[in-house]
């Protein structure tokens, strides 16, 4: 089964290591910006790659030859 390539709170507060409310005010932060590109956003989780993109969490796939 494919992921669904969307995170969510939980995730976001682990990636990051921060608080619950902090990892919901992110996501509110990605969604939005996400929306003004003309994207469908869902409540609650956020676009994974996206969220990466921004974060520039890449788990260290830049480094790597």
């Amino acid at each position: 089964m494919r992921e669904s390539g969307f995170l969510r709170a939980e995730q976001v507060m682990k990636e990051m290591q921060i608080s619950r409310q902090k990892a919901y005010k992110i996501i509110r932060q990605l969604n939005e910006e996400l929306a003004g590109m003309g994207y469908i956003t869902v409540q609650g989780r956020v676009n994974a790659d996206y969220f990466y993109e921004r974060c520039r969490y890449h788990g260290g796939k830049e480094n790597q030859q």
